[in-house]
């Protein structure tokens, strides 16, 4: 028995009628684009080339060496047992990927509770916002001396990232003197960026100086959980190996070519046609444990950024003999379900009400935990819920909700986990890539782009004067200025 599975019965016709559900015959007419999308995509993953070309190595992960994990493995204790603190500075995936994991696979308050840590340091996030408050907070209250700090930024350059690296920087240098380099490690381009110029600098000084890891060639940010997330798993005491156990047997899952064998793919087709056929362009993901929120706002980022596209994509291939990949200008798509991180039981109070009665444009995915390490009991020995456990509770809330969507034909599914454990974890993240991969084949996009995030990126540089701008860029900005009429500010 397979401890993920994924329960469409909600998202069919039958149970919720033919205006808002998908029906078997829909589901067979996309078979023929289904499996082209699944020859496509075992083409490219079979090609190394075209792997890291167009940015899918990330399928790869859960086969990394075992020496290599191992290494990254006794890195993490060595940080985790030398230090007090730890600042994990980084943004969108080399942040979601990380709070996600600490908050499936650790316990909840792992920083309120030395005995929850087990003699690990605490960790903080940061680098993932602009606003100045927490990071003065933090920096004030933490002894440099007793703190270590992870940086991860594929080319150095984001500007969240890189000012509050600045910052931190600044602080442990004043706080630890020369030696200060020693208590930063560098999660980054093996080869380029100014992160890595940095790195590479001050290693000629002192070689125990600014440790670092790889950005492996290929792995886009929000994919690369299962890269640069490994050595925050290793600090908190997750043994990475089970993480990418779990992922390879899902990757197993996901390399059959048959749809109603293949979750993943059948998760993608399902939503795509309820998406393009039925107008459901929301995508609500709500997780019932506290355990997964993070994991929902971590998968938000991936569909969003990576189905979120105005133009189609053209496919070339190059004079290796491999894909290369193009915005076709010429197809504007606008294409990309919207989606919304909820919690149950909590937004059962909130969102549910508009899920339930509001536009009928949205597909609920709900996860479940069928069994928790941690229960308790209702006491009392009169009333409807005494003697009750929570995860009894929950999951009956759980069930409650999809009576009520059901009822009122809103298409919803369900992915259940036997528990959460850190292989069943590693799985469930495989399984959302995988999904996210072939719903944007069967869109005919770019998945792995995000052309959208550099343009507010590329405004702030011109704003800032940043060297080396494109001329074209700085002449799109100057063609589009922001206009701002007095009268209707009030």
């Amino acid at each position: 028995m397979t401890d993920i599975k994924f329960d469409f019965n909600n998202m069919l016709s039958s149970n919720v009628g033919s205006a808002h559900g998908v029906s078997e015959s829909e589901l067979g007419k996309i078979s023929k684009a289904a499996k082209s999308s699944h020859k496509h995509l075992r083409g490219i993953l079979a090609d190394p080339v075209s792997r890291v070309r167009l940015g899918l190595e990330w399928a790869m992960l859960p086969f990394q060496n075992e020496k290599s994990i191992s290494q990254i493995q006794a890195l993490g204790d060595e940080i985790a047992f030398k230090y007090e603190n730890v600042i994990s500075l980084g943004i969108g995936g080399s942040y979601l990927g990380l709070k996600a994991a600490q908050e499936a696979l650790r316990p909840p308050y792992f920083n309120e509770f030395s005995s929850l840590r087990q003699k690990r340091a605490k960790i903080y996030f940061e680098g993932n916002n602009l606003d100045p408050t927490p990071l003065n907070v933090l920096l004030k209250n933490l002894d440099p001396v007793k703190t270590f700090v992870v940086v991860i930024s594929k080319s150095g350059e984001t500007t969240e990232t890189k000012s509050v690296f600045d910052v931190v920087e600044k602080w442990l240098k004043d706080g630890v003197g020369d030696g200060f380099g020693r208590q930063i490690l560098a999660i980054t381009d093996p080869k380029s960026g100014s992160l890595r110029k940095k790195v590479d600098a001050e290693q000629k000084k002192d070689a125990l100086s600014f440790r670092n890891l790889p950005l492996l060639p290929g792995v886009g940010g929000r994919y690369s959980e299962l890269n640069m997330g490994l050595l925050h798993m290793a600090i908190i005491g997750v043994n990475i190996a089970e993480v990418l156990s779990g992922a390879r047997d899902m990757a197993a899952r996901c390399s059959n070519g048959a749809l109603l064998k293949n979750p993943a793919y059948l998760y993608a087709s399902l939503h795509f046609i309820a998406y393009k056929k039925k107008g459901k362009s929301i995508a609500i993901f709500m997780p019932f444990t506290e355990l997964l929120k993070s994991t929902a706002d971590w998968y938000c980022q991936l569909l969003a950024e990576s189905t979120g596209k105005k133009f189609g994509r053209k496919i070339k291939v190059s004079s290796d003999g491999g894909e290369s990949w193009e915005l076709d200008a010429r197809r504007v798509l606008g294409v990309g379900r919207t989606p919304v991180p909820a919690r149950g039981t909590t937004d059962l109070h909130s969102i549910q009400q508009n899920n339930v009665e509001g536009e009928n444009n949205k597909a609920i995915t709900m996860m479940r935990v069928e069994s928790f390490d941690d229960d308790l009991i209702l006491p009392g020995t009169s009333g409807i819920l005494s003697g009750m456990s929570f995860c009894e509770l929950l999951k009956l809330a759980q069930e409650a909700t999809q009576w009520a969507l059901t009822a009122n034909n809103r298409p919803n599914c369900t992915i259940s986990l036997s528990r959460i454990t850190p292989g069943i974890w590693g799985g469930l993240i495989y399984f959302f890539e995988m999904a996210t991969a072939f719903e944007g084949e069967l869109l005919g996009i770019n998945t792995f782009d995000q052309p959208g995030v550099e343009s507010y990126k590329n405004y702030m540089y011109f704003k800032l004067g940043k060297p080396g701008l494109s001329p074209l860029i700085a002449q799109e900005i100057k063609k589009h200025p922001i206009k701002k009429n007095p009268k209707f500010i009030i």
